[in-house]
């Protein structure tokens, strides 16, 4: 399997969808089915139908020609007979269409609402979740003949070639004449077991030293290519390997537990999976911290529930973490030459969504974005709270 990158919707190309702009984008999002039944009887297809007809009439009441409408949507109406697609399903189904590129569209572990969005611009506050409430990590395993990185989260894996900046096994950092001394293995233990062996007196010394100056080189390696070293570094590695590496390395947040076992013989999916049920629990505790800031600063211009106030601080990169309520959603107008926001109470032809324009800025510039139920809400009753850095 290739492991250099593992991501429904890597971040660069949501980037890219995020710096489109053009007279006509069109967004659609639908859940897909995975059981047979609901397969047999069409039903995703039919819902991409409807969304197909939603898109019509919005370029309709945006003045596109009935021929132009036909000629511009028939990518999409030709996934219709993509058999494989709808065979081989994800939870949900994101597709983006304007004139200037082919159809692009992602299968993603989403269990999306559907949605048809025609606009200046692409709609994906639905992938947030994607990218920031899975929250970034990284994944180094570790033996004494074998090292791997991986920047991770929950949807993304994907390697960073440490190889090019430490050495990749144990003789490469201390010489080929290495040899093992006194190393025993305990009997009717795997050899790479926590703890499977033990040394004597000088010769366990003399190995101990030689990991700790290995570590110390692969320590090396990954600040240099570890860009946030704010982020948790997971190890995946033997208990023992683990307390050593811990003991020598510099990195300020290297996490106390670990995948434990030899990471070289595991399945790269498993390994993945097995990290982020130890991060999981982490990212939580910081969202968590995150809604105590906001009210140990409710009272001071360190946050807000105002919509103006909240799509000032974004688009200017003041927002450290924006709340936004689950299926909510509001539209209006951002006039950003004079600093004017005017509210909507719903969806038309001349507003955009205000709640996709703040969640994209705030991403944009390093931001956190959080999706609660209204009761998780800092402020309840406000679709939108954030915290600001300044």
């Amino acid at each position: 399997m290739n492991t250099s990158e593992i991501h429904p919707l890597p971040k660069e190309t949501f980037e890219s969808l995020m710096e489109k702009s053009a007279l006509h984008c069109v967004t659609i999002y639908l859940p897909m089915d995975k059981k047979g039944k609901e397969q047999n009887l069409h039903l995703a297809q039919a819902r991409l139908k409807k969304c197909i007809r939603q898109a019509q009439e919005q370029l309709a009441n945006r003045q596109m020609h009935v021929q132009d409408i036909a000629d511009f949507l028939q990518p999409i109406e030709q996934l219709l007979d993509k058999v494989g697609l709808w065979r081989n399903p994800s939870d949900g189904l994101a597709l983006f269409l304007d004139s200037g590129e082919a159809l692009r569209y992602y299968k993603v572990p989403i269990m999306f609402e559907e949605r048809t969005y025609v606009a200046g611009h692409f709609y994906l506050l639905p992938l947030l979740p994607l990218y920031h409430n899975d929250g970034l990590y990284y994944l180094l395993e570790l033996s004494q003949d074998y090292v791997k990185l991986y920047e991770a989260s929950r949807h993304h894996f994907k390697d960073l070639y440490l190889e090019d900046f430490a050495p990749g096994q144990l003789e490469e950092a201390v010489g080929f004449d290495y040899k093992p001394k006194m190393l025993q293995f305990r009997t009717g233990q795997n050899i790479h077991s926590a703890g499977a062996f033990h040394g004597h007196g000088e010769g366990k010394d003399d190995d101990k030293k030689e990991i700790i100056s290995f570590f110390r080189a692969v320590d090396k390696g990954v600040k240099k290519v570890i860009v946030d070293q704010n982020a948790p570094l997971v190890l995946a590695c033997t208990d023992y390997l683990l307390n050593l590496y811990r003991e020598t390395s510099t990195y300020p947040n290297v996490y106390d537990t670990n995948v434990s076992g030899d990471p070289e013989f595991k399945v790269k999916t498993s390994l993945h999976q097995a990290s982020w049920v130890l991060m999981e629990s982490y990212f939580k505790r910081t969202q968590t911290e995150k809604v105590t800031q906001f009210n140990e600063r409710y009272h001071t211009q360190k946050t807000s529930y105002e919509i103006d106030d909240i799509l000032n601080a974004a688009l200017n990169g003041r927002v450290d973490t924006l709340f936004i309520q689950n299926d909510t959603d509001i539209y209006g107008i951002c006039d950003m030459e004079n600093n004017e926001v005017t509210i909507d109470d719903q969806e038309e032809i001349y507003n955009t969504s205000l709640t996709n324009l703040a969640a994209m800025e705030t991403f944009r510039q390093g931001g956190n974005v959080y999706f609660l139920s209204s009761d998780e809400m800092p402020v309840k009753g406000n679709s939108m709270n954030a915290l600001f850095r300044y």
